[in-house]
């Protein structure tokens, strides 16, 4: 291929769509309505009913929407809160801006939360679940659900990998207290910039986050609780409705890539990502495992492949968390997942050109 090809492309998505794009943001750009307007509250009603929830609150990032998640139901300072060892440091941060614990868990062979290792990790101080539905596939919500209700625990889910993904027919995102969402630019559905949301069906819980995110401010001037600035501006929310309308064919056409990636690599060296019976996957990304990984990441760099690992420093090993004391080898599972995972480029737009040269790219790895 003449060109370098990079893990991820946003720009073919903006060109498609480029038309109605552009024609939104002029809309809103002329109402004169920037916050909080009729854009926000379109996309609110919207995305609820893709996701089948009872509401949605737009929010400023998906790390808003996580840490207000946990902050609206009441878990802080002296609360144990379970997550994999192996998700985003984002995930964990939900947690602990809120003074609340992380209790890591070891994932599966899905990359997601393992349940057979959840009732170990049970004390008084348990509160919560936060279920990481990563790189595009849904988690064992059969599984997580009983644990939760067995325990009374709360359970929050990370759905910022995950927009369409489902667990026996129905949405993530749906099944605990809050399903959190963020629509960062690489995002299935993705804005031009930050925001994210969260969705429920407790009406209490929608109003709350309503009133967090406005500054605690229920109205304008008489605050009840100190809160925050994340609101989901209304240029993003527009660009958003955009997209979403699209966002099904874009679903389809990336399971498309997957499915030709799933028949066409053949390379003993490289692992392909497995799909639990029951789940679906979105396909946020393509992960494979390597144990040579950055012998295999020089070569598809020489070759004009870019790839990213996601992620290289599981949280409880990050300087971030180094206060919480715990030590290489604690989770094996996880690290060994941080030592070898990959991401090779998905994206819509991809040609069929690309993708064979990266097949084959991949297939003569030795």
């Amino acid at each position: 291929m003449a060109n370098y090809i990079m893990p991820g492309r946003l720009d073919r998505i903006f060109n498609r769509y480029q038309d109605e794009l552009e024609a939104k943001a002029l809309e809103v750009l002329r109402s004169g309505r920037y916050v909080l307007g009729p854009e926000v509250e379109g996309f609110e009603q919207e995305f609820a009913a893709y996701t089948g929830s009872g509401y949605c609150v737009g929010l400023a990032s998906g790390l808003d929407a996580l840490w207000l998640a946990f902050r609206v139901l009441g878990i802080g300072s002296g609360d144990e809160v379970i997550v994999q060892a192996n998700t985003y440091i984002a995930s964990v941060m939900g947690i602990t801006i809120n003074g609340a614990t992380p209790v890591f868990a070891e994932p599966d062979a899905f990359y997601n939360l393992d349940v057979s290792g959840l009732e170990d990790l049970v004390t008084e101080k348990t509160k919560a679940v936060l279920a990481v539905h990563l790189y595009g596939q849904a988690s064992d919500m059969e599984g997580i659900l009983r644990f939760c209700q067995k325990h009374h625990l709360r359970l929050v889910e990370d759905c910022a990998q995950s927009h369409g993904s489902r667990f026996q027919g129905r949405m993530t995102g749906t099944f605990g207290d809050i399903g959190c969402f963020s629509f960062y630019p690489s995002k299935n559905l993705g804005a031009y910039g930050d925001a994210g949301a969260i969705v429920t069906d407790d009406a209490d819980i929608a109003e709350s986050m309503r009133i967090y995110r406005n500054y605690g401010s229920e109205k304008r001037y008489y605050n009840k609780v100190v809160g925050a600035n994340s609101r989901l501006d209304e240029i993003q929310a527009g660009l958003l409705r955009v997209r979403l309308r699209h966002l099904t064919e874009l679903t389809e056409e990336r399971r498309e890539l997957a499915d030709r990636y799933n028949r066409e690599l053949r390379n003993e060296r490289i692992l392909l990502p497995q799909v639990r019976a029951g789940c679906d996957s979105v396909w946020h990304q393509y992960v494979v495992r390597c144990s040579g990984r950055d012998e295999l990441i020089q070569y598809l760099d020489r070759q004009g492949i870019g790839t990213i690992i996601h992620y290289p420093v599981p949280p409880h090993l990050s300087e971030a968390y180094a206060y919480l004391g715990h030590k290489k080898g604690e989770f094996p599972i996880a690290e060994k997942y941080a030592d070898t995972v990959l991401s090779i480029p998905i994206y819509n737009g991809m040609t069929a050109d690309e993708q064979g040269y990266i097949i084959e790219t991949l297939n003569s790895f030795r």
